[in-house]
Parts: structure tokens; sequence; C-alpha cells
């Protein structure tokens, strides 16, 4: 059965979207990714939110925030592919040609050590950079844009060309790709101001239209339905999930999938083989 995310919005209140959904919101340049999550957690007058892949405060763009329950599900959506836009300043005139040629060498698997200012622990980390594309140059700027794995430093990979072609460093960037959610979605703070005044005096159809149900995990994660006969009760309460209740399929052990009943989310689950006991549950929206 074909999970339909435009249905279950449109059957959900804005309080059940605004307890199990998601906000992709364009950060400005200037305050940090918790202070824009804390925001939209106090302005809302919800329990919790968070943030889906941090932003350094100068950096702008995608900021997909999670709301409510759909919080415990960051962990899905956040280790995912990043993609940005920046500008880089070259520290000496550099032919295209030998750029282009620098910058095929940082495509692929590469070791990076983290900033001195992250809080991340400073030791080598392998990251992939997927693509890094020259856009424009205008004298010693640069527009590029890379698509990269989660936890790489775009600061730092500038940086590091740098060193191979006299200096470089990052001018601007924006991410404009964060998992599945791209500028398509997004949503400015201003807009999010004015519909939410809109929500407070009665008329919910801006603050909604923003709004996307957790659901959408379903983009990212296999989905099963449950058996007729599963006890929906028992599952909630945190059950293992056993060979009677769903046939799994396609799913090796180790793995997470989403469990409904027809278009009711019941929880992720990771497969297991231990003996009837299918799968154990990560999470589930009791």
């Amino acid at each position: 059965m074909k999970i339909d995310i435009a249905k279950i919005k449109e059957s959900k209140s804005t309080k059940d979207l605004l307890n199990f959904g998601l906000i992709n919101i364009d950060k400005p340049s200037g305050p940090t990714s918790f202070s824009v999550s804390h925001y939209l957690q106090r302005e809302l007058g919800i329990s919790k939110t968070s943030h889906a892949g941090t932003l350094d405060p100068q950096v702008s763009g995608v900021l997909p925030i999670m709301l409510g329950r759909a919080c415990r599900l960051s962990d899905f959506f956040m280790h995912r592919n990043k993609t940005y836009v920046g500008i880089m300043r070259l520290h000496e005139e550099t032919d295209k040609d030998k750029l282009k040629e620098e910058i095929k060498r940082f495509i692929g698997k590469i070791n990076q050590l983290p900033p001195k200012k992250s809080k991340v622990k400073r030791q080598v980390r392998e990251r992939e950079i997927f693509s890094f594309n020259i856009l424009e140059i205008k004298d010693k700027d640069v527009l590029f844009e890379t698509e990269v794995q989660a936890g790489t430093y775009i600061r730092k990979l500038i940086h590091d060309l740098g060193e191979k072609i006299g200096g470089a460093h990052m001018l601007e960037l924006r991410r404009t790709k964060a998992s599945i959610f791209s500028e398509d979605s997004l949503v400015n703070l201003y807009d999010f101001d004015k519909a939410l005044l809109d929500y407070k005096e009665g008329n919910d159809s801006l603050l909604r239209n923003m709004l996307i149900p957790a659901e959408i995990l379903t983009e990212l994660l296999p989905y099963f339905q449950i058996t007729s006969d599963a006890n929906i009760k028992q599952l909630l309460t945190g059950k293992p999930l056993m060979k009677k209740d769903a046939h799994i399929k396609s799913v090796n052990e180790g793995e997470n999938f989403i469990l409904f009943k027809e278009d009711r989310f019941i929880g992720v689950y990771k497969k297991s083989e231990e003996g009837d006991i299918i799968a154990r549950p990560l999470f589930v929206l009791n």
C-alpha cells in the first residue's frame, strides 16, 4: 500500500501536524541553528523542536526543523548528503584549468581534520565529496557548488584546496539541500511570523501550508503494513515485532524500516533475526 503524504496531511489537524511534523526553514545568516529552532518552539508553544544538520551562524539556507514527537526521528533525517553553493576567494590569480584540476583531487573520499572552532573531537575523519563544480569565476572570486557527505566542513574544504593553489578562503555559503529537503519547500522567518500571527487569530491556512507531515520519512526508509490481526496496542507500548505481525521483505538484519497500519504511522523498527522476533522498535508513535 502506497503512503500518500498529501492525503495524510489533509486528514490531520494543525495541532497533530505541530506534534508530529516539520518545517523547512530558510535560516538567515547571523543566528545559530539552535536559536532558530528554539524560536520556533517558543512561538509555536510546543514542547520540543530540533534541527537536522547544524549550520554555522554565518551560513544560510535549508534547515529542517522537527516539531514535537518528530524530534525523535532527527537521526534518520540528519545523516544524509548535503548540497551547498558558495563563494571562495583565491589569494592568488589562478588559471581556471589549474583550479579545476586541483578540485578534481578533492572529489571522492578525503581525509578531513575538523577546524579548531568545531565542537567535535579534532581527529582526522574520512568524508566523501560527491561533486565539486565551478559555476562562475570573477577575478579572484569563485562561485561553486558541492554535494558532500554529512559532517563535511565546507570552510575546511576550501582552506585545504587553497593550500594547493596559493591560498583560498570562503566568503559566503548557502545550503541548498539537506537530505530530502531542498529550497523548493523553504519557509523564511518573515513568512513564518506572518503565518503564526494568522494562526493565533484563528486562521491556520498559511501555517498548514508550511507544515510537512513527519511521515515524509517514507522517502528515506522502506515501509510495511502490519497484518490485520496484529495487536496495535501492544506494538504502541514498545512490543517487538513478531513474524505474525507483519511480512517484512528485502530488509537485512540491522536495517531500519517504518511500520504502518494503513495510513497510521506506528513506528520505526530495526530488523533482527531472533526466532519469532523479526524487529525491535526504535521509536513508536503512541
